[in-house]
């Protein structure tokens, strides 16, 4: 059934299609302003306490035939997403693209699904609607929460309530795509633990994490979906849960991080829904490599890139970013979460999580 939500997004797209027939009749080539989205053009906002875009802005015009196709690909785009939230459907990111190539205009197909992943955020900017309300599901995630929520979700068949411990086998609950339709209903938990591997978040449940220290885990699943971090974000916002980001220790696994707690580069313009700048890092510090002598692999060329790039990233200049970092780059090494294990599978459950949670202030 249509709601109040989808009839908006719809007359969001509408008026934004309606935009370019205005200019058509003022004489002007059809435009389109978006933020740039690199590194450069974002800023801090003081305010939120995430990083989001600043004023420098890019243009999509049809003062050239490459400018000419984009923008004719955004107008049957917002076709079908209007037409779609109208017949209350929804499609995957991947259907889309595979959608374009039946548009009867070829120009308005899709090369790659790049193009039509980038066109619909470029919707989302411009129109102030996430694709959530678009009715555009990403491929299944498959993140998890395990432990002790109990929640009231909709499904197709109406309401139903679980227990992410209760409820649920060794899997945990699988976070929807639309976490906004969750109601919270009871939560004794006392934090949250996001986890990057499915490995290390096995091992904490098999070890019973989630009962002992009444914990949250949330499975991250590698780089975190926009429902993961949006339910994260809605779980510490409404359950005044403190939320801590347990990786391997690396330069890709602290984007994770940074990703979970200030936003990313392509989706600044949802910091403020997606992000949780309060998020703690609890995953394997440099100095963990060091202090228990871990198991590591040296450091490739892509990763001292990374380093080094993150050392002039803004969600990094920090003196904790700044002296974890210049020190993974002088002893050249990496580590996964997993390699806790080198001194026995339940260390990272008796010693080394709760040493780390309780010097945090988090226990």
């Amino acid at each position: 059934m249509s709601t109040d939500t989808d009839q908006q997004a719809r007359e969001q797209l509408i008026d934004l299609a309606a935009q370019f027939y205005d200019q058509f009749e003022l004489g002007e080539i059809p435009h389109m302003s978006l933020p740039t989205r690199t590194k450069n053009n974002i800023e801090y906002d003081d305010d939120e306490k995430v990083w989001v875009y600043g004023d420098r802005e890019s243009t999509r015009s049809a003062n050239s035939v490459r400018g000419a196709r984009k923008l004719l690909k955004a107008v049957y785009t917002i076709e079908f997403l209007a037409d779609q939230l109208e017949q209350d459907r929804s499609s995957t990111l991947r259907e889309l693209y595979y959608l374009s190539e039946s548009w009867d205009n070829k120009e308005a197909q899709f090369n790659d699904q790049d193009e039509s992943n980038g066109l619909v955020e470029d919707l989302e900017i411009v129109s102030g609607v996430t694709r959530e309300d678009f009715h555009m599901r990403p491929e299944e995630s498959g993140a998890t929460i395990m432990g002790p929520l109990h929640l009231r979700e909709q499904t197709r068949r109406g309401e139903r309530e679980i227990h992410c411990q209760e409820d649920v086998g060794e899997g945990g609950y699988q976070i929807p795509n639309n976490p906004d339709t969750i109601e919270f209903l009871d939560c004794d938990a006392d934090f949250i633990l996001a986890v990057e591997t499915g490995g290390m978040r096995d091992r904490l449940v098999e070890n019973g994490f989630d009962e002992e220290y009444n914990a949250l885990i949330v499975h991250l699943k590698g780089q975190p979906a926009r429902a993961t971090r949006r339910i994260t974000r809605r779980l510490h916002d409404e359950l005044g849960l403190p939320v801590t980001v347990f990786t391997d220790g690396d330069p890709w696994s602290y984007r994770i991080y940074g990703s979970v707690a200030y936003g990313s580069i392509k989706s600044a313009h949802l910091s403020q829904y997606l992000a949780t700048p309060d998020a703690q890092f609890i995953g394997i510090q440099p100095a963990d490599i060091v202090e228990y002598d871990l198991p590591s692999d040296p450091l490739s060329d892509s990763d001292v890139n990374a380093l080094e790039s993150e050392l002039s990233d803004p969600r990094f200049q920090t003196d904790y970013w700044e002296e974890q970092i210049e020190l993974q780059l002088e002893i050249g090494k990496k580590s996964e979460q997993q390699a806790l294990a080198s001194r026995g599978l339940d260390f990272v459950t008796d010693t080394y999580l709760p040493e780390r949670l309780d010097a945090m202030g988090v226990i």
